[in-house]
């Protein structure tokens, strides 16, 4: 078997190439991804994680010359340190037939490489960017799809990476719920309570209004969030970039925002989950798959929600405020407004119990996917350490 660094057109087509053979065979729920969102992870002109890491990727080719594997591996600088007891290294895009060998020696090529600078331990499959993207290998719920930018691989893949010494450092959880199910009770009594206090108020967002809600938004997060360790503030730019993303696709119906004094105190930021339509455009958004993604978001084919973020001000949590939202967004879309069946979370991790109790509790989740992160020591003689636990419940 030979290794060959992605570098030229040819290499970077296969890398690209080899999932979409791999699956299309097999009866799986995969989704191919955008071939633009895999590429631009490489791409120094658009990833920002190039200006702090690096990162490079191969492919592996058999006897005959057929591509039968690929893995990336990469550095971000300001992050092997972190919490870590050792230089840690990442690994992703792992994709292979199921056959050790070929396993290995992928896994034995960003070993390699990640020890070369200085690395003593890799976590894998990861992202070279941020944690919502491309992270976990998924251990349970084959027989569903993956939501947009997230991992789908075949169930033989955690067998592969476990005989090779990655241990669990991490479970990630998919929480998922059907959109007419009840509510625990303790959310509409939240609500209630608080829908008595005329200085409380939630509403959903208003795109004629956008520019309001953006600041919102900052002015939420950066209270909430931005004391907390690695959390910067939100600039209004960023605020803004963040919004224009997600306004080709945002529904303003399922974006709620709570107030007091009509000062805002919280949000939680739904979204039509893409996939849903991007599985229909085979990996492209040329002019036909722009086409083809306008003709099915017309007919309004997707019944799914994604659960991208939600915040509370600190001076206002422990109140009720998550119910008032989450009472007032039931009542619309158990109403008058029955545009979507079925809601799934951004997952969460085993490391972050408060936030599982909030999203059972509040929400009435169940786990409807999991993904582990792997993390393999080099020197197997350490003693290894999981992810420690959270004392807040941020994800």
């Amino acid at each position: 078997m030979e290794i060959i660094e992605v570098k030229d057109t040819h290499t970077r087509k296969e890398f690209i190439q080899l999932p979409v053979r791999l699956y299309k065979s097999e009866n799986t729920a995969w989704i191919r991804p955008l071939d633009d969102d895999i590429n631009s992870v490489f791409d120094t002109s658009k990833n920002k994680y190039f200006r702090h890491g690096e990162c490079t990727r191969w492919i592996l080719k058999d006897s005959t010359g057929t591509t039968v594997g690929r893995v990336a591996a990469f550095i971000d600088k300001r992050s092997v340190n972190k919490d870590n007891d050792q230089p840690t290294g990442g690994m992703g895009f792992f994709e292979c037939i199921n056959n050790q060998e070929a396993a290995f020696k992928l896994f034995d090529t960003c070993k390699a490489w990640l020890e070369e600078r200085g690395m003593e331990a890799v976590d894998g499959p990861i992202n070279f960017g941020e944690r919502d993207q491309w992270w976990g290998c998924l251990i349970d719920g084959f027989e569903h799809e993956p939501n947009y930018c997230c991992n789908y691989n075949f169930d033989y893949y955690p067998a592969l990476f476990e005989a090779y010494g990655f241990q669990v450092y991490f479970k990630q959880f998919t929480f998922a719920r059907e959109i007419m199910g009840a509510l625990a009770p303790k959310v509409a009594e939240k609500a209630a309570k608080l829908q008595q206090d005329p200085r409380y108020d939630a509403r959903h967002l208003k795109k004629a209004e956008i520019s309001k809600y953006i600041e919102d938004f900052r002015e939420v997060y950066n209270n909430a969030w931005a004391n907390h360790s690695g959390v910067a503030k939100m600039s209004s730019l960023q605020a803004k970039a963040l919004m224009n993303k997600m306004k080709p696709i945002m529904d303003e119906k399922v974006l709620w925002f709570a107030y007091f004094d009509n000062k805002p105190i919280g949000f939680f930021i739904l979204l039509p989950e893409v996939n849903q339509i991007f599985k229909h455009v085979n990996g492209k958004l040329d002019l036909l798959g722009k086409l083809t993604f306008l003709w099915y978001k017309w007919r309004k084919t997707n019944k799914k929600l994604l659960g991208v973020i939600f915040g509370v001000d600190p001076a206002h949590q422990g109140k009720g405020v998550d119910g008032l939202m989450i009472e007032k967004f039931r009542q619309m879309v158990q109403g008058d407004y029955r545009a979507y069946d079925f809601l799934e979370m951004n997952w969460i991790g085993d490391f972050n119990p408060k936030m599982i109790n909030v999203v059972k509790a509040q929400v009435g989740g169940r786990i409807n996917k999991t993904h582990v992160t792997y993390r393999k020591l080099f020197d197997e003689s350490k003693p290894f350490k999981r992810m420690p636990i959270k004392s807040s419940g941020l994800r």
